[in-house]
């Protein structure tokens, strides 16, 4: 592998003109669109009390959205389910995002050591800047509103590094959670040390900005369709400019893991095991799909206790077995919030499958998404119902 790697430091990308010419472009085109000035702007400006009566989605991205427990909230309620639904969502894309920065710059260091590679360095420098602001901007709504409305967290948290959860709510137990943890911090000493594990870092990273954009742009279009975009609600304009800046970096993720990556010699035998580790570790984190979020995978018995907190909480002042009813009845019977979940795992699947289609190094387990297509719903069922009665003593 040593001898293999010393080889790619005579690698030119500036070989490889048409690959050269997209970067350039992105990069040029990303400089002029960049909404990081917007972004600040919106989260200095930003107070609850001036869209606390206001959605800030479409209305269907709401927490909880179609289970029982929105079809019995008053309109007061499923406004909160719908700011709610905002503040879970970043709350995950601030984990994805702190990754990001980091593993951005791992791979850069990667990329940096061989000839004409500066400009996607520099395309990842901005990127990593943009992200910063990002997570500024969904902290400061997010801390604000929890504040104002529960007094305490509910689903923010403070800054961590990249090696904590990658997803908020999943079924990792703790010793699970350290091997993950170890996995990711030698995953880092390699892709600083190997052009293709930092490239392909962004194939990872393509797939889950990919499913990203399934929503993200449907959450974009809250601000793009409002009738006063001047007044409209400073969450959705915080949404859109997101939108814009994630279009850019999921170009970069494409033309990396695509076309960068061809640039170079085919993996060694180890490099190609280590890309589709990091595949199927995206497959396991995205195994699951939520009743509560539509298009985030998180593992629905670890919301139960959050949920437990906000039934019980003055926005919906439910007693101790009535919450446990309302949880019962929203995540351990089928709905069509819970089917609408599913579809966009589904979704998520084929789009995934779309996009490693051309890839020669990756298995076929890896390209078929063979576990995460393997989730179903009556397995989501079976598992919810099984966790539920464990939470419902362990509560008692």
């Amino acid at each position: 592998m040593n001898r293999n790697l010393s080889q790619r430091h005579n690698i030119c990308l500036a070989d490889d003109q048409k690959t050269m010419k997209r970067i350039e472009i992105a990069l040029k085109r990303s400089k002029e669109l960049d909404q990081t000035l917007m972004m600040d702007q919106a989260s200095k400006d930003f107070e609850y009390e001036t869209c606390k009566n206001e959605m800030w989605n479409p209305e269907r991205f709401s927490l909880l959205y179609k289970t029982w427990i929105w079809e019995q909230a008053t309109p007061d309620q499923k406004v909160k389910l719908n700011q709610l639904f905002w503040i879970a969502y970043y709350s995950q894309i601030i984990s994805a995002e702190i990754a990001t920065i980091f593993f951005n710059q791992t791979s850069a260091a990667a990329l940096y050591g061989m000839e004409d590679f500066r400009v996607v360095c520099d395309t990842l420098d901005l990127e990593s800047a943009q992200e910063r602001a990002h997570i500024h901007a969904f902290k400061t709504v997010s801390e604000k509103f929890e504040q104002e409305v529960f007094g305490e967290r509910i689903f923010s948290y403070p800054m961590r590094t990249p090696f904590e959860k990658t997803m908020l709510f999943s079924d990792l137990g703790d010793f699970k959670q350290w091997i993950r943890k170890w996995q990711l911090q030698a995953f880092t000493a390699i892709s600083a040390n190997s052009a293709f594990v930092g490239c392909q870092y962004f194939t990872v990273r393509g797939l889950r900005t990919l499913n990203g954009k399934i929503v993200q742009h449907q959450l974009s279009r809250y601000y793009t369709e409002h009738q006063d975009k001047d007044n409209a609600p400073i969450p959705s304009k915080i949404s859109y400019y997101h939108f814009i800046d994630e279009s850019f970096h999921f170009n970069t993720s494409t033309v990396v893991s695509h076309d960068v990556i061809n640039s170079l010699p085919k993996p060694s035998k180890i490099e190609s095991i280590i890309g589709n580790m990091a595949l199927h570790g995206c497959q396991k984190d995205h195994y699951n799909f939520s009743t509560a979020i539509n298009g985030i995978f998180w593992y629905d018995p670890a919301l139960y206790q959050t949920v437990y907190k906000l039934m019980r909480s003055k926005v919906f002042n439910m007693n101790h077995q009535d919450a446990l009813e309302a949880i019962r009845k929203s995540f351990c019977e089928e709905s069509e919030g819970m089917l609408a979940s599913y579809k966009t795992h589904r979704e998520s699947v084929d789009s995934y499958k779309a996009y490693l289609q051309d890839f020669h190094y990756i298995n076929k387990e890896n390209k078929e998404l063979t576990l995460m297509a393997s989730n179903n719903l009556e397995k989501h069922l079976k598992t919810n119902r099984r966790a539920f009665e464990s939470f419902k003593k362990k509560a008692a």
